[in-house]
């Protein structure tokens, strides 16, 4: 299995920018499609993005798309979530875990993203 942690969340004013980190565990994640995902209060847990084992084949949520870019790093077990123009409705914890088709992993403490003027 893999373990996950996030870091990069913080306060920032609508418009503002943002980069999360996931650090993945093990040499095994680099065979694994993984997403970032976001829990917003009194909501679901979704899917921002998507992204294949090889960061060839990305999807975006339609919310996030044109402002958002994920990308990942299979030598350092990485992957980031670039988030430009961010709106008060991107306020959540933001988690990273490997696509549902795998299998979810356990779920991490997240970092939290809060968006505000």
């Amino acid at each position: 299995q893999v373990q996950f942690v996030e870091s990069g969340g913080g306060l920032v004013q609508p418009g503002g920018s943002l980069r999360l980190s996931c650090a993945a565990s093990g040499s095994i994640f680099r065979f694994y499609a993984t997403g970032w995902y976001r829990q917003a209060p009194g909501k679901q847990r979704e899917l921002v993005a998507r992204i294949s084992s090889d960061g060839t084949s990305i999807r975006y949520a339609d919310s996030v798309k044109g402002r958002f870019t994920i990308s990942r790093d299979n030598t350092e077990n990485t992957m980031t979530l670039q988030m430009n123009s961010l709106k008060p409705e991107d306020t959540a914890v933001y988690y990273c875990n490997k696509d549902p088709i795998w299998g979810y992993d356990d779920w991490g403490q997240g970092t939290q993203v809060t968006v505000s003027s």
